[in-house]
Formats: structure tokens, sequence, C-alpha cells
């Protein structure tokens, strides 16, 4: 059909059909970018177990937006106080004026507390964009921190936030070699709960003598956390001592007290010795040589030797007899207690109490000194039962009141498993450190 046509109809249909199919073999830019964008899914796949498009428009910022705007931040400066600071120069170094450090002081009595600063605490500072202050930031403690921050009214709103306190026990055990403040160190007490141990055995104890290696103690005790963190040691729970053969324990109860498991109070009516001494010098001896008359003279008490100006107890509770200054008794005060026992504290070199004054076991009634006819600086400690002198490191001290009825009752059975508690404990400590 194409044959008949004319000669030059023939060659335009030829032509034609030459650029159409050179066209149709030709691949296009739309199919090799295809080919591409297929090739980069999969390597996405591989990597992802999602692909994730990548959006690169702007959004705008509405009302509803959670993001929050340079306006709403705050620029947070924080503030050393220094010596010789007073509250005003802290502010005027945050660039905080007068009138507002004036509104932040009148916005409750919490706010006081920046009254009282000492050096080194830290200030801290929430300032919004125009450099006025929105919040104020001090820590109190491990546990309190002061918050004052600007209300919606302008106004500043002070508080007291508190730290929950997560309290956890930890028992230490130990072996005396040596010394017991030795031993208890590297057992893992520290200062002051080896003197808060000391104190709680102190009646049956005579840890300056009474001490000797081989001896053992276990102690389980609080230890005290905030959001985690470790802020420092509680109470004494539970304790034992094993001493020259004879086992002593104890458990703490409600009212703070030391009790044994039985209920029996672990308090004695007496301290054992109205002094922290550093040692006797001078034992309860009838027929002592006096080392400054040179004869035999009895001697009715115990000297006690520590650093001049250490605090003397009252041993007892009581009421103050005398309290004078005397011959070769120096400054001295006697204190009547009950049951017909007297205590007498020689050659002190103050008296913290007057005639008539009453006291408590453990309140301060004076200072070690010299007075008197002496050859150093001691106590000399009297006690005295029904006008006979007894050797105070010996006489059997009256118990202060156990515990009763339903009291007692409710104390036993938690001191039990507290005793067990304590002494399973005890058994893997030593295990490990042997």
């Amino acid at each position: 059909m194409i044959s008949s046509l004319p000669t030059p109809h023939r060659v335009l249909i030829a032509t034609l059909a030459t650029i159409l199919s050179v066209t149709l073999l030709l691949p296009s830019e739309k199919a090799e970018a295809s080919k591409d964008n297929e090739k980069n899914s999969l390597e996405v796949g591989k990597r992802y177990s999602l692909a994730v498009p990548v959006v690169t428009e702007s959004l705008p910022q509405t009302a509803e937006s959670t993001i929050p705007t340079e306006d709403n931040s705050l620029e947070w400066i924080s503030v050393e106080v220094k010596k010789g600071d007073i509250l005003g120069s802290v502010f005027k170094r945050a660039k905080i004026d007068a009138q507002t450090m004036q509104a932040v002081l009148d916005s409750g009595k919490e706010a006081k507390n920046l009254t009282r600063l000492f050096p080194g605490a830290q200030l801290e500072f929430g300032l919004n964009a125009e450099g006025q202050l929105q919040e104020l930031r001090y820590n109190l403690s491990n546990l309190k921190t002061l918050r004052v921050t600007r209300s919606d009214d302008g106004q500043f709103v002070a508080k007291q936030l508190q730290k929950e306190i997560e309290v956890r026990t930890e028992v230490v055990a130990g072996i005396i070699s040596g010394s017991f403040w030795g031993s208890a160190m590297n057992a893992g007490l520290s200062e002051a709960q080896i003197i808060d141990l000391a104190n709680v055995f102190g009646y049956d104890i005579d840890f300056a003598l009474d001490i000797r290696s081989g001896d053992s103690f276990s102690v389980m005790f609080e230890r005290q956390y905030a959001e985690g963190q470790f802020i420092g040691n509680g109470a004494i729970v539970a304790a034992q001592f094993q001493n020259q053969g004879q086992l002593y324990q104890a458990v703490r109860h409600t009212d703070g007290s030391f009790y044994k498991p039985d209920g029996g109070s672990m308090r004695q009516a007496f301290l054992r010795a109205p002094v922290n001494f550093r040692y006797v010098s001078s034992n309860f001896n009838p027929r002592r040589l006096h080392p400054v008359l040179g004869k035999i003279k009895a001697h009715n008490g115990v000297d006690y030797v520590a650093p001049m100006g250490t605090p003397i107890m009252a041993a007892g509770d009581g009421k103050v007899i005398e309290s004078a200054m005397k011959g070769a008794n120096g400054n001295y005060v006697v204190i009547q207690h009950s049951n017909g026992i007297v205590t007498k504290y020689l050659h002190l070199s103050k008296r913290d109490v007057k005639r008539g004054e009453k006291v408590k076991q453990g309140d301060i009634i004076g200072r070690l000194g010299a007075t008197g006819r002496v050859t150093g600086a001691h106590l000399h400690y009297e006690f005295v039962v029904g006008g006979v002198h007894r050797n105070p490191r010996t006489v059997k001290l009256p118990q202060a009141e156990p515990l009763q009825g339903v009291a007692r009752v409710e104390f036993t059975k938690n001191a039990k498993q507290q005793i067990a508690q304590l002494k399973a404990h005890e058994r893997v400590v030593l295990a490990a450190n042997q």
C-alpha cells in the first residue's frame, strides 16, 4: 500500500518512522531518577528498620508548640558568697537591683535564710531575656533548698523544698588488733560512729583499760540517701561487743535510747568515768603513798589525766550541794544523788555550776585543772555510798529503769530480729575480711 504512494510521500513516512524509533529506544531522565531512588531506598532499608523521610521545610511556631521560645527561657547565673560579703553585694554581682532584692526578702519567712549566708555558699539566679530575676535557688543543706519564684502577678513567693530521704542499713564488723580506735577505723567506721559505739557500751566496758586484742564488735547502722546520692550516716540500729569473753548486745528503741535484748536499759544511773581521759594516773587505794606529803594516806578516789580544760560531766542526776574553792581540794564540786550516793570532783580549773542547781547525767559541771594540792593537771573523782568511799571503777552501779509492759513486749520481739540480722551479716563480713 505504501509502495503505491508517490515517491515524496514514501520518503517523508520513512523519515518519521526512523525518528520515532530512535526516540523510543533512548532512556528518559525520569527513568534514571527512579532507578537511583530505588537503589537509595534499598540502602536505607538495610541500615534502619524504617526509612525516615527528611523534612527540610521550616515549621512555623504556634501558640500550642511545646518548644520553648527564647522569651520563656532563663539564663542562670551562679554567684559564690565570699568572705565579708553582704547580701546586697551578692545580688549586685548578679546585676540584680536593690528593689528586687528587697522584694525577694519580703517573699516569705523562708527567704530570711538569705540573711545568714556563709562564705562558699552558692546562689543561683534565673534571669529572663530582659535580665529580670524570675527565680532564685539556694541550697540550705544536702536535703533542703530555698526556692524563690516570681508569680504571674509579679510577686515573689519563697518555698523550702525538702528532698525525700531513703534509709538503708549496713553492717560493719571487726576483730580488735592493737587499739580499738584503729581497728574500728580499719573496719570502716567513722570517728563519730566509734564515739557513738563507745557511748552505747561505755557503762559496761572501760574502753581505756578493758579492751584486749581478739575482742570483736559488729554494728548495724543507718545510711541516708537523697535522690540516690549518699548524704550521711544515721544512727546505730543494733550493736554487739565481745570483750574478754563477755558478750554485750544493744538495740535502739523508738525513744532513741539503747536497751539490752530483754528490754533492760543499757544506760546506768551513773557514768563509769565522768571525763574523757587519756589514762588513770592513780587508782583507788586506801594505803597509797601520797606523792606530795610523802606519807601513807588513803586515796579514796580515782585520778583521771586529760588535757587542761577537758569538760567534766555529772556522773548522774542530782543536786549540787557544794561548789567552792578550798585548800587541797582546789576548785571542787559535790553532787548529792538518790539512794544516799554522793560524787565529788576535785582540782577543777573552772566550776560551771552553783550550789543548789539540779543537774542531769552528762551535764558539764566544770573543767579539768590543777588547782589545790596536786603535781599535775587531773581530775580526782570520788564515789561515796552511805558515807563510805567506794572504788568508782569497780563499784556495781544501779541500772536505769527498764522498759515495761507492752513497750517491753514489742521491743524484745523486734530486738530478737535485729540481733539475728546483725549476727548473720557479721559472719559474712568477717568471712570476707579474712
